[in-house]
């Protein structure tokens, strides 16, 4: 916790052995319960652990512990630093601890499954495991494929849900600019609208017509051509 000093136990070894301030304080100060504290200081508790100076280490003050001796009931507070250093972002694969370690192949086949779009390369980073041993996973040739069960990496304690969320939208919009980079196939032919389909039947039907009236034009002209000339013999 942020409010607790970075070795709470170690730290109650020294304000025990150092301070004269009462057990409920040191377990106030140091997270822990009073009867935890009471262990270490009869040695049933910690034993062997050696103290750690909070004053040096920046945690506590003379000063508060001056306050708590003279004042059984007052608190101590840690101390706050007066720089803020940036983290540095990890760099390298993500260390598992050997007890998850044999979850891992279970939470390669869930993102296997779950997110396709998710290169090797990032598996192995976000959850500390290898590219041979996906590849054994994705093709299932792993030694235990019968007994893998696809389970969430988050639910497993293997990468937090906001760095799976920022892995998963990293993949999907570099498949996206994938896609969109790459040509797009032929949809060939397509249907015309129908306003211009129906033109187009319009203009055919009112040609047919005058087609149509021309033969009769002509059958009546050539009909009219041969009354005459019987009229004339």
């Amino acid at each position: 916790m942020a409010d607790r000093p970075l070795m709470p136990i170690a730290t109650a070894v020294w304000l025990i052995d150092n301070t004269s301030l009462s057990f409920d304080q040191i377990a106030d100060f140091c997270g822990l319960h009073s009867l935890q504290v009471k262990g270490i200081a009869d040695g049933d508790v910690a034993a062997g652990v050696r103290g750690i100076d909070p004053i040096t280490n920046h945690q506590l003050t003379r000063e508060e512990i001056d306050k708590g001796e003279g004042d059984e009931a007052y608190r101590l507070k840690l101390s706050r630093p007066k720089t803020i250093v940036a983290e540095k972002p990890r760099k390298g694969p993500r260390y598992t601890p050997v007890s998850k370690r044999q979850n891992r192949p279970d939470a390669i086949a869930w993102m296997v499954r779950n997110h396709p779009e998710i290169s090797d390369a990032q598996i192995a980073k976000l959850l500390g495991t290898t590219k041979t041993t996906i590849t054994s996973v994705r093709d299932r040739s792993h030694w235990n494929t019968a007994n893998l069960e696809p389970r969430d990496p988050v639910g497993l304690g293997l990468c937090s849900q906001m760095d799976l969320d920022a892995v998963v939208r990293k993949a999907a919009a570099k498949r996206a600019k994938l896609m969109k980079d790459q040509p797009q196939p032929d949809a060939g032919p397509s249907l015309e609208p129908l306003a211009e389909t129906t033109l187009a039947e319009d203009e055919a039907n009112e040609a047919k017509e005058k087609k149509v009236d021309l033969a009769n034009v002509f059958a009546d002209f050539t009909g009219n051509s041969d009354d005459d000339s019987e009229e004339n013999n």
